[in-house]
């Protein structure tokens, strides 16, 4: 990977890490003189708006939450290419992750931790959150002075409101840290699930196997490193319970059983509310589903191998699509989405300019989906219910048939970015596959959607 010379106003110095959606870079602020951690959404999702809906919240959410405990966020922005990134405060004593790897904790130094961890994901709770992927590497350590640190909690990409965090989302999560019900795609998931990911966190930092203290496992079975109290490991075995009800409520309730079971000399008591109380749930931004986005290459403009130059149809894989005049289609693949022999499946996105369309608001554009993995796991209205749009209004959901296809058009009114967008999606009845379309029309007519989806076709 080529590292870019500058991002905006600031120098690129390194690569700091990489990810399923996005890559960090350290960045030099020669105006302020301060260092900072660039995150830029990766080019391969950059055209989806799902995604970047995904990556803008957590900037959106980090900012309105403004916490010592969480990592702060600077300001956002967009590359030439239209990728947003968002700078970050630069955690610049590293993650969890990285002195585990290096050497064991000591166990006081490990209690006093997830202590300070637990406080961290109490202040997400406070505000009706969920951050979902509690692991190692999304807790970080930023200098305070000479000789003291910040514990802060980072890596929002996945987390959701829990107005907006039951049925009908995708699985999300880092196996080993992961609630069992975030498996399930039809279960609730809400502050436990986090509590799930604090005590799996736990038995990593104090059992003396971290290894073998498997999910389910009664207190007795939990052997703890030598200088943790006791009392710790039933407080551990009741986090990771697999059942959501046999848990703590949320994060304050977890740690004040900590400092129950510790003794107040080793964990301060949690600044704030008082433990272990429910806090009223808000809204705080749109539902966060595993989105998805084509791979890299054009479509290939008169269907596959066909020799005709067809200026109007475009083809990716058993898809073809008419597109209207004046725009031309883009892509190969549907990232994140696979078919029963692994390989991804087909998609492409349309517009005047294809690769702007995700990045400028003003574009009007498509992406269009197969698969047959979907088709097998939900139906079209199920689909559509997972990508709702937070910030913007539905209208009823409708129905149309159009090419031999039966689909839901679900069309939506934002306040912000475009002023509509349509999600419509409908089962293919030769292929038993599911065909996606993400509609930001030119105008507020059906036929202009309709028209669209009736040049969708599948070979």
């Amino acid at each position: 990977m080529t590292a870019p010379l500058r991002i905006g106003p600031y120098a690129v110095e390194r690569l700091l890490g990489v990810g399923s959606f996005a890559t960090v870079w350290l960045g030099y602020d020669a105006v302020l003189d301060t260092r900072v951690a660039i995150k830029v959404l990766a080019e391969n999702w950059s055209h989806d708006l799902r995604v970047r809906e995904r990556f803008l919240d957590e900037a959106r959410l980090l900012r309105r939450l403004e916490h010592e405990r969480l990592i702060r966020v600077h300001t956002v922005g967009e590359l030439p290419d239209g990728r947003p990134y968002a700078v970050l405060a630069w955690a610049d004593r590293g993650s969890l992750r990285d002195r585990l790897a290096a050497d064991e904790i000591p166990a006081s130094s490990a209690l006093r931790l997830l202590g300070q961890v637990c406080a961290g994901v109490a202040v997400l709770h406070r505000h009706g959150v969920v951050h979902r992927d509690l692991t190692p590497g999304n807790i970080l350590f930023r200098s305070v002075g000479p000789d003291a640190e910040q514990v802060l909690i980072a890596d929002l990409g996945l987390a959701k409101a829990l107005a907006a965090a039951s049925g009908l989302t995708a699985r999300a999560g880092t196996p080993g840290y992961m609630a069992p019900e975030q498996d399930d795609p039809g279960a609730v998931v809400d502050t436990r699930a986090d509590v799930y990911g604090l005590g799996r966190l736990g038995i990593r930092l104090l059992a003396a196997d971290p290894v073998g203290a498997a999910p389910g496992r009664r207190a007795l079975d939990i052997r703890l490193r030598d200088g943790v109290p006791p009392a710790v490991a039933a407080v551990l075995a009741r986090a990771i319970a697999h059942r959501p009800d046999d848990r703590y409520p949320d994060a304050a309730a977890l740690r004040a059983a900590l400092v129950r079971a510790s003794g107040p000399a080793r964990l301060p008591p949690s600044p704030g509310r008082a433990a272990g109380r429910r806090h009223r749930l808000r809204w705080a931004g749109p539902a966060l589903v595993a989105a998805a986005l084509l791979g890299g290459v054009d479509a290939e403009p008169g269907g596959a191998g066909s020799g005709r130059p067809a200026a109007e149809t475009y083809t990716s894989g058993p898809l073809t699509v008419l597109v209207p005049a004046g725009w031309s289609a883009t892509g190969s693949t549907w990232a994140g989405q696979f078919d029963a022999a692994g390989r991804p499946e087909a998609a492409l996105v349309m517009s005047p300019q294809p690769h702007r369309w995700a990045a400028d608001p003003r574009l009007p554009g498509a992406f269009v989906g197969f698969s047959a993995a979907t088709a097998a796991r939900t139906t079209p209205a199920g689909f559509l219910a997972e990508r709702t749009h937070g910030d913007c209004t539905p209208a009823p959901a409708r129905t149309t048939r159009q090419a031999g296809v039966e689909w839901t058009v679900v069309a939506y009114r934002c306040d912000r970015g475009r002023p509509r967008i349509v999600e419509s999606a409908g089962l293919h009845p030769g292929r038993a596959a599911l065909v996606y379309v993400q509609i930001t029309p030119p105008d507020d007519t059906t036929a202009f959607v309709d028209t669209l989806l009736a040049g969708v076709r599948v070979r």
